[in-house]
């Protein structure tokens, strides 16, 4: 299958150039029009700022869309009923001509089919509170143990059951960096009160970690987590007691599998007065930019 690559990412993939995957579920399922909009704009635009390509993925009509130009992603922005597709209904979206928006794992996926190294996203899914019962453990996690992508995020959102999470990326031999500190962040906060099993302080540092994971035949990537700059930090502290009573929420509703994230993050979003939004917002720029320096030294060290 071949996905179907927009002008400007072609371009900069025939020719060794640096570039950038980007999500599409942040569009459809995590922010209201036309915010959504102005945000996928804006991370483009960082990623382009930092020297790489950003490209948007998502399927469109049944084609592997990666790169997005202005008329799609506004279209995308404003639709309505899009699927949010992972490594289990991809193919079938595909198959039956549907429209639907790529979450981690599948972003994932579609990256390593276009031959793109590097991914920025917001943060990663995870090992569910209270997964013992209902074992729901997101895909994201499986497919950093057997994609060759390196995924930059602020870390698992801080709605997830952060200790298990590390336990279970342990287990499945997923290297976890945190970047320029010995804490393991935690999405809207710079810790999660959890040392990161590795830390790395520099893109080329990330970018050579990358290239040795290759040349041991190593599968899976690598996740890269970038704590939230501090002037837009909500402290774990703060948002405890709001994701407890958002979980409890949940629970009395009986939210289940991938209706639990969005419903979460909204409830969060109402209690911090917006302010969780922002913070989003500014952890998914700051994840943009890290990984365009990444993708950059990648090109570079293909070129060594």
């Amino acid at each position: 299958m071949t996905p179907i690559l927009s002008p400007a990412v072609e371009r900069a993939l025939d020719t060794g150039g640096p570039v950038v995957a980007l999500e599409s579920t942040i569009i459809t399922h995590g922010m209201p029009w036309p915010r959504n909009l102005e945000t996928a704009l804006a991370v483009e635009e960082a990623v382009r700022e930092g020297g790489a390509e950003p490209a948007t993925i998502a399927v469109l009509g049944g084609g592997l869309h990666i790169g997005l130009d202005r008329p799609a992603l506004t279209a995308l922005a404003q639709a309505e009923d899009v699927a949010k597709l992972s490594r289990a209904d991809l193919a079938v979206c595909m198959a039956g001509g549907g429209t639907g928006a790529t979450t981690v794992a599948a972003t994932m996926i579609a990256a390593r089919l276009a031959g793109i190294e590097v991914f920025a996203t917001g943060g990663i899914g995870g090992v569910h509170r209270g997964a013992a019962e209902s074992f729901d453990i997101s895909a994201d996690l499986q497919e950093l143990a057997q994609t060759p992508v390196t995924v930059v995020a602020a870390g698992a959102k801080a709605i997830l059951d952060l200790p298990l999470t590390l336990e279970v990326l342990e287990t499945l031999g997923v290297p976890v960096i945190a970047v320029g500190q010995d804490a393991l962040p935690a999405f809207w906060s710079r810790t999660s009160g959890l040392a990161a099993p590795l830390r790395l302080d520099t893109p080329r540092e990330i970018a050579r970690a990358h290239r040795m994971r290759a040349a041991l035949g190593l599968p899976g990537g690598q996740l890269v987590a970038n704590p939230i700059p501090a002037e837009h930090e909500i402290t774990a502290e703060t948002l405890a007691p709001v994701i407890e009573t958002a979980l409890a929420e949940a629970e009395r509703n009986n939210v289940r599998g991938k209706d639990v994230t969005p419903f979460l993050l909204d409830r969060v979003y109402k209690a911090t007065e917006g302010a969780s939004l922002e913070a989003n917002i500014a952890l998914v720029l700051n994840n943009a930019r890290l990984g365009a320096e990444i993708a950059c030294e990648l090109s570079k060290e293909t070129e060594r």
